[in-house]
């Protein structure tokens, strides 16, 4: 067999990555501010900080899955996911992105650490995050990051895609189909018609059928 080094760069390059990520944001970063202690009591962000958050812990979640399985392929690719959730960061508001990344990058150190102990461990002391990366426990998904306040809805006319539709993760049927008969998609479609029956489907779509 002939050795190719194509992985080792891949490992190298994303390893370079997250040392930069964490250089560039080390300034931002301030360990147990208040608000990430509201953060931490269930305190609401901004949509763009509150999806970077659900990332993070969605793939924590994964990674934990995986790991029960014996699956360490895919925990690295988790890493590597919570790695891009954070470097989308700058989307969301400077105190509410500093705040998430900062619980972000506590989780990705002790998640990878067991896969590249010492550049963690480094991290983990330079970011003021701690002493010692392995007396701060394994991390675990929180069910208020992976909740949902809205959800989006593929919106449909006769079964033909007309855009997509945003409603409170606990609206209730009728309060999906005022929204879609509302919808400004909708409204063209229609032409001043009124749909023979509203179809919804939980979480998926809204069929208009006329």
């Amino acid at each position: 067999l002939e050795w190719s080094d194509a992985g080792v760069d891949g490992s190298f390059r994303y390893l370079r990555r997250l040392w930069n990520f964490a250089r560039d944001y080390q300034s931002e970063i301030r360990p147990h501010l208040p608000a990430q202690r509201a953060l931490a009591r269930g305190g609401r962000l901004c949509p763009d900080a509150a999806q970077m958050r659900r990332d993070i812990h969605l793939h924590l979640k994964q990674a934990n899955y995986d790991l029960e399985r014996h699956q360490l392929n895919t925990v690295a690719s988790a890493c590597m996911k919570i790695l891009n959730a954070m470097e989308r960061a700058v989307q969301a508001e400077p105190a509410e992105r500093a705040e998430v990344i900062e619980e972000g990058l506590s989780i990705l150190l002790r998640l990878q650490s067991p896969i590249t102990p010492h550049i963690c461990h480094h991290l983990w002391r330079v970011l003021g995050l701690g002493e010692e990366i392995l007396d701060a426990g394994w991390p675990e998904p929180a069910e208020a990051a992976l909740a949902q306040e809205e959800i989006e809805l593929v919106l449909q006319v006769n079964g033909k895609l007309r855009g997509h539709l945003r409603v409170a993760a606990q609206a209730s049927a009728a309060q999906i189909e005022a929204a879609a008969l509302a919808h400004e998609a909708a409204v063209r479609a229609l032409e001043g018609r009124v749909p023979k029956k509203v179809v919804v489907v939980p979480r998926r779509l809204v069929n208009l059928v006329v």
